[in-house]
């Protein structure tokens, strides 16, 4: 695709949409469109946090037929074909964009990060959400927007319980979450599978098939979504035995086994997990273990008395400004824990060096905690591209977008804005309890069959979100019934996969001559 052709792409088709350009007008340019032209049904802004209330807007509404005849014409203008292309700059810099993010990040944590990219190229993949994101912005899509994850690779999925005690499979990270082409979640995640299909030693034709899977499940799973009304979308949820009844078909029994076993672990790892694993009683006290530099209590952090007493004062009023963001029930739940202790920790891979800390509170006794997690939101690495975010808190960006996308979200999931953090500077935040049933894929021990049959769980489970949040009738209708689209995401995600490994070296060689520092081991 040449540079002429890219306005043309990369426009926000509103056809139907009665504010957009008429035909013959030039098609408006994603980043000029804003966020802020893609309503939250799920979120109300009010003014908790200093956000104020979004002035109201007429909401259009369509016939099936319309919405249909839409996907129809953004597919003659943006065949499926073109799905498969990506051009890549020939001065490009993967590392001048790291660098960039770890401007506002923990200074002493980001060698942290740079060493868990340097793990492997899928570990790579997993930290370059802003690489990824500056690279799709160059690509054609279709014009149709939905809530997007942001980082939808096949890491980013695993299971957790719901408010219901289930079970269920779903994305598990929003860091990210904006507006945006429904493509780009899609790409994200057929790239993932092909990184780490290479990783665990796949041929060519196994990592095509776990990709073809992957994308005929979303595609298969749209257009099922597209047939059905409104709140039987809303309602559709994924539990984790239909999940393994649904997409294991094929799978060796012997490890079909072993993974429901795993699966099954998930259920122990909840605050009295966390309890047990992160705290030890000093001075008759509860208080959460010290590991530097992945765990560090806060007193540890500051180790004068004022300095510690002020911060935790400043925690307790945290957290009833936090639950203000609640709902009324879950808010009465939340004030039967008291504030106990605080530390910084270490999480994931692209995470690392952001603000993140873990906050112990108990109940009526020690058998009774709740571990919160409470983890800095900046502004998401898609904003730069799709324009910015209709919330002045990041944190409630995030949490927004997580209660749109996801079918049950954490009865703890709320935000909070710090005027003043450790450093001085104002910082947003989002809070959600620590463990709750999580259990996610080990990736490295998939072998082709069972990586093929995550996809599926991932690939509907991606359409479920954007059916939730996007015009599932006109992305449907765009897919079509054939695998062109399939067949070209192939493509993209072998081409991507190429480039990532070249993105690994860059970052090797940085480190190497010494423009980065990594500390690897941890």
């Amino acid at each position: 695709m040449t540079d002429s052709d890219a306005s043309v792409e990369r426009r926000d088709l509103d056809a139907l949409d009665p504010d957009s350009p008429a035909d013959g007008e030039p098609a408006e340019d994603l980043a000029a469109s804003g966020a802020s032209e893609f309503a939250h049904p799920a979120e109300d802004s009010g003014s908790i946090g200093g956000q104020p209330p979004p002035k109201p807007k007429a909401v259009p509404h369509f016939t099936r037929a319309e919405l249909a005849a839409r996907g129809k014409a953004a597919r003659a203008e943006v065949p499926r074909s073109v799905q498969g292309e990506i051009d890549f700059p020939e001065r490009r810099d993967p590392v001048a964009l790291l660098e960039e993010q770890a401007a506002t990040r923990v200074a002493e944590l980001v060698p942290i990060r740079y060493g868990r990219m340097l793990v492997s190229p899928f570990t790579f993949y997993r930290g370059g959400a802003l690489i990824m994101a500056s690279d799709l912005a160059r690509t054609p899509n279709s014009g149709l927007r939905v809530q997007l994850c942001g980082d939808a690779h096949l890491s980013n999925f695993g299971v957790f319980g719901s408010p219901e005690r289930n079970l269920v499979f779903d994305i598990n990270d929003f860091d990210e979450t904006a507006p945006g082409p429904w493509e780009w979640d899609v790409k994200r995640l057929a790239a993932s599978f092909a990184i780490a299909g290479r990783e665990n030693g796949f041929s060519a034709k196994e990592r095509r098939n776990v990709v073809l899977d992957t994308m005929r499940t979303y595609r298969e799973a749209m257009s099922a979504f597209a047939g059905m009304r409104n709140l039987d979308v809303w309602y559709s949820h994924l539990p984790i035995e239909q999940a393994f009844a649904e997409f294991s078909r094929g799978v060796d029994p012997k490890r079909l086994k072993k993974q429901e076993a795993d699966i099954a672990k998930a259920r122990s790892k909840d605050s009295m997990h966390a309890f047990e694993k992160l705290t030890e009683v000093v001075d008759g006290e509860r208080r959460i273990i010290s590991d530097p530099p992945l765990i560090v209590p806060i007193a540890e952090l500051l180790t004068r008395e004022m300095e510690r007493d002020a911060v935790e004062n400043e925690v307790r009023n945290v957290v009833r400004s936090y639950r203000r963001t609640l709902q009324t029930d879950r808010r009465h739940l939340l004030e039967q824990f008291r504030f106990v202790d605080l530390a910084r920790k270490v999480v994931g891979v692209g995470s690392v060096g952001t603000r993140a800390w873990i906050l112990l509170m108990l109940g009526t006794d020690d058998e009774d905690p709740l571990f919160l997690q409470v983890k800095e939101a900046q502004p998401s690495v898609l904003e730069r591209f799709v324009g910015k975010s209709q919330y002045t808190n990041c944190g409630q960006r995030v949490v927004a977008g997580q209660r749109l996308m996801q079918a049950s979200s954490d009865v703890f999931l709320g935000w909070h804005h710090l005027a003043s953090g450790l450093d001085g500077q104002p910082r947003d935040f989002y809070l959600r309890q620590l463990k709750d049933w999580k259990g996610s894929a080990v990736v490295e021990s998939l072998v082709p069959r069972g990586m093929a049959a995550y996809g599926k769980m991932c690939g509907w489970t991606v359409a479920r979100a954007h059916a939730r949040s996007g015009d599932r009738i006109a992305i449907a209708s765009y897919l079509g019934k054939s695998d062109a689209f399939d067949q070209a995401l192939v493509r993209f995600a072998e081409t991507y996969a190429d480039q990532n490994e070249r993105d690994y070296k860059a970052l090797q060689a940085a480190v190497d001559a010494g423009r980065v520092k990594a500390q690897t081991g941890l």
